[in-house]
């Protein structure tokens, strides 16, 4: 007998929108309103102490070794193996914010790992 597909129910595919939507969110957020902002960037280069700013520093930090795009394929990876929700979702979430974020080659690897798994059988119950 063959072993169902991983699949999320409906109430765990709502959760992933929801996490995907937030990330992306903030993303765009943090793109839009201090990266592509001159006036917000450079207050924040200059040494304004904001949430806002933190955020812009970390993820700066973040963008330049490319650890988005590597959590995302990581999760995904992990996720290929031993499909879990937690996994799904960490990936999802990481590779939204990679891809918003520019890094894209290994956030869009992931997301294309994380399709894969769908069609990867559920984990046999204990």
């Amino acid at each position: 007998m063959r072993r169902p597909l991983f699949l999320p129910t409906a109430r765990q595919a709502n959760w992933l929108l929801i996490v995907a939507i937030l990330a992306v969110g903030e993303a765009l957020y943090i793109r839009y309103m201090v990266a592509e902002n001159a006036n917000a960037e450079l207050a924040c280069v200059a040494g304004l102490k904001t949430w806002l700013c933190s955020a812009f520093e970390l993820t700066t930090i973040l963008y330049k070794y490319e650890v988005f795009g590597a959590v995302a394929l990581a999760a995904a990876l992990l996720n290929l193996l031993r499909p879990a929700i937690v996994l799904v979702a960490l990936a999802l979430a990481a590779a939204g914010f990679g891809v918003v974020q520019h890094n894209a080659d290994l956030s869009a690897l992931a997301a294309g790992v994380l399709i894969l798994s769908l069609a990867r059988p559920a984990p046999a119950p204990e």
